[in-house]
């Protein structure tokens, strides 16, 4: 390969990087298996006799939407060997914590946010591909099709079922990330003020915790539901001393999130589903594998 083909295949696969480090953390939850996953899709770009590629976007996305099927189902062997329960690997966005600008940034935060990535674990790879490709990057069925080498009927027969699946299983939140932003601020003043009235009033009463540590840090091994028993852990959690301790917000899947710090290093990351004015969902990762990439730049 000359220095200018070599070039000219970097720019093409620089254009489109965006869209497939989109696709891959959508499919797989975690950005080093997403990285993976588009560093493959480049070695092979870069191989490619690129010659009758007429559509680089679709052709990389193509290459990368396959990888990341088979990552996928070598990742969840896993998963199910996973301690306790798993949650994606919270992930930084520019998404805005304004309302979002656009109906299509709308679904793109949407898409990455926890809790519909927490729902997408339970489709099929090829039902994931197909949700991910269609509902969040809008690709045309055709174009599904043609990279997951299936017919459209079959594709829209997926899409239905998938998007069937998503609907009755991802959990009604409150889009606005202003309102998001003010109810975390009044949660955080709730847990560390001690008082479990005014925590309480916040959550919604069937209120679920789910936290992620893989088995390296101290969270409750099992969903914790009801507002009683939320606010009860989460008053205990407060009240325990983390050295040098400093709280940042920050935007992570699409909305705010709280990053707990101690030493400068990430301790955990609160992030809250609301609905109706209440908490739905407290998500907590406290895996260390996934929060690394946290710490302050």
């Amino acid at each position: 390969m000359t220095a200018d083909t070599l070039a000219d295949a970097t720019a093409a696969f620089e254009e489109h990087r965006s869209v497939l480090t989109g696709v891959a953390y959508r499919m797989l939850g975690r950005v080093a298996d997403a990285e993976d996953v588009v560093q493959e899709a480049w070695l092979r770009w870069s191989a490619e006799d690129r010659e009758d590629v007429r559509a680089p976007r679709a052709f990389l996305v193509r290459i990368t939407t396959r990888l990341a099927i088979d990552r996928l189902r070598h990742v969840q062997s896993r998963k199910e060997a996973y301690v306790g329960p798993w949650l994606p690997e919270p992930i930084a966005t520019e998404f805005g914590m304004s309302v979002p600008d656009t109906a299509e940034q709308a679904v793109l935060a949407d898409s990455v946010s926890l809790a519909v990535l927490v729902v997408l674990e339970s489709l099929s790879p090829l039902e994931r591909a197909v949700f991910v490709l269609r509902e969040a990057f809008g690709f045309p069925y055709g174009e599904i099709a043609t990279a997951l080498d299936k017919s459209e009927a079959a594709v829209r027969q997926l899409a239905g079922r998938a998007r069937k699946h998503v609907e009755e299983r991802k959990p009604r939140y409150d889009v606005d990330p202003a309102e998001r932003r003010e109810m975390t601020e009044r949660f955080l003043a709730a847990a560390t003020g001690g008082d479990l009235a005014d925590l309480l009033s916040l959550l919604a009463p069937e209120a679920r915790l789910i936290g992620d540590s893989g088995g390296r840090a101290k969270v409750p091994l099992r969903i914790v539901e009801s507002a009683d028993k939320v606010a009860r852990f989460l008053l205990g959690v407060a009240q325990k001393a983390i050295p040098g301790m400093e709280i940042r917000f920050t935007e992570l899947n699409g909305g705010p999130a709280m990053v707990i710090l101690s030493e400068g290093r990430p301790d955990s990351v609160f992030q809250l589903d609301i609905a109706d004015g209440l908490i739905q969902c407290v998500y907590i990762v406290r895996n260390p594998d996934k929060i690394s990439d946290l710490a302050p730049k």
